[in-house]
């Protein structure tokens, strides 16, 4: 049976009510309450745990805020991703959000869902869902990893995610490649920063993802052979992509730098924005870096490649996610059936 025992001010006032638990076999568990009915209903609740054997450790989990569970998830998992400056900022606007100074035994599906809710209303569906993908890895991980007990197990694995449907079929269409490249060739002129139109031209031809393209060296491309070596990709495996004619063009006009960058020391990002800059100035409306994968993987197809063959070079794992990608002309498909 566990004790309870009144809790008492100075003037001998009670205010408040001390269970503790000693039963063989488990450590001792102490909680105090407001009231002496609910030190009773949590010892009977902890006791039949106990009989039961589904008890779980609850002290770390109650002492722990969610906020000091982001920060050591922050230095002992995020900093080894390859991604962590991306997650990092995710993990930053978690930590401001009145989620991150409850416990984490406090935090069930209702609070992640207030989150959730609160989230919709000032970013995406599929902001959000990144976010409580991280959140879900860092209660797994406190779980699994810091011995953390959560009577109720993942909060987020029962919370309902927002659907994402953030497909795009846009493909370069009358004389947007034209005009594109041409205002891209003008920026490159007028600040040479950035070789964006020969960016844009090597995306066309490979379907390379934009990180891809800007961490790019020469020692990774082989000329002889018309093969580009990409040794980190999204998917965690590395590749060869086979290039063609006119992607060798591309390299073949390019001044090798000292540093061995094929582009220079440029980021994703800036990548993206030169791009929007040239759309602008072009006036193409609704286009995205993005989206010159996908209007590469659908070129390939156009030219008879088998999935198989598309795949190896675009470095998509499944078929199903070709699909995602490649909206075929009819007008082209036409032609090929001739």
């Amino acid at each position: 049976m566990a004790t309870i025992n009144s809790r008492v001010d100075q003037d001998n006032n009670v205010i408040g009510w001390q269970a503790i638990i000693r039963k063989r076999g488990f450590p001792s568990q102490t909680k105090t309450f407001r009231t002496k009915r609910d030190a009773e209903s949590w010892s009977k609740i902890t006791e039949s745990e106990m009989v039961r054997g589904v008890f779980i450790q609850r002290n770390d989990a109650e002492r722990t805020l969610l906020a000091d569970a982001l920060n050591r998830y922050l230095q002992e998992v995020t900093a080894l991703k390859r991604g962590a400056t991306q997650e990092t900022s995710h993990i930053h606007i978690l930590l401001a959000s009145n989620l991150a100074k409850q416990s984490l035994a406090s935090i069930g599906s209702r609070e992640v869902s207030r989150y959730r809710d609160i989230r919709l209303k000032v970013v995406s569906a599929s902001t959000v869902n990144r976010e409580l993908n991280i959140l879900s890895h860092v209660f797994t991980v406190a779980m699994q990893d810091w011995g953390v007990g959560l009577p109720a197990g993942n909060p987020v694995a029962a919370t309902r995610r927002p659907k994402v449907d953030d497909r795009r079929d846009r493909r370069l269409v009358n004389d947007e490649e034209t005009r594109l490249l041409e205002w891209a060739e003008k920026a490159e002129q007028e600040d040479g920063s950035m070789p964006v139109a020969h960016i844009i031209r090597f995306a066309l031809e490979t379907g390379m993802r934009r990180g891809e393209l800007a961490a790019m060296r020469w020692d990774q491309a082989n000329i002889k052979a018309r093969v580009l070596l990409v040794p980190e990709t999204k998917t965690g495996d590395a590749r060869r992509v086979p290039l063609s004619s006119r992607a060798l063009s591309v390299l073949n006009t390019l001044t090798r730098r000292l540093d061995g960058t094929i582009w220079g020391a440029i980021h994703g990002a800036s990548i993206s924005r030169a791009f929007a800059r040239a759309c602008r100035r072009a006036g193409i409306e609704d286009l995205r870096f993005h989206d010159l994968r996908h209007e590469a993987t659908s070129r390939l197809f156009e030219k008879g490649l088998n999935p198989m063959q598309v795949a190896a070079i675009t470095g998509h794992k499944t078929l199903q996610m070709l699909k995602r990608y490649t909206h075929l002309r009819a007008e082209d498909l036409a032609k090929l059936l001739g």
